[in-house]
């Protein structure tokens, strides 16, 4: 297993990634409203910098990519997907919620 350790690159990197993944999230599909838009934020960026580096991982051993990347560019990769994809799972379960508790 890899070990990134406390190497400074690789938390700036999963920063990075954590944010630019999150600010993509709210430009693809528009918040409602400020306080939608900051938790949309913060989860994005909580879930990239929690994720990203099996994310990061997964992604170039799916794509075959393992030996030219750096870790850097590994963790980068994985931070911005897992905090994308974060506000798309859970906007998932959120309209599953919506629909199963409403009241007839």
């Amino acid at each position: 297993m890899a070990d990134f350790g406390n190497d400074p690159g690789l938390w700036a990197a999963k920063g990075i990634g954590s944010a630019a993944g999150a600010a993509v999230s709210l430009v693809y599909m528009l918040p409602k409203g400020k306080r939608e838009a900051g938790s949309r934020f913060f989860t994005g960026l909580l879930c990239g910098l929690i994720f990203g580096g099996p994310a990061g991982l997964w992604i170039v051993a799916k794509l075959g990519i393992a030996g030219s990347l750096s870790g850097t560019e590994v963790m980068l990769t994985g931070s911005a997907a897992a905090s994308l994809s974060a506000w798309w799972g859970l906007g998932a379960v959120v309209r599953v919620a919506k629909r199963f508790g409403q009241q007839p």
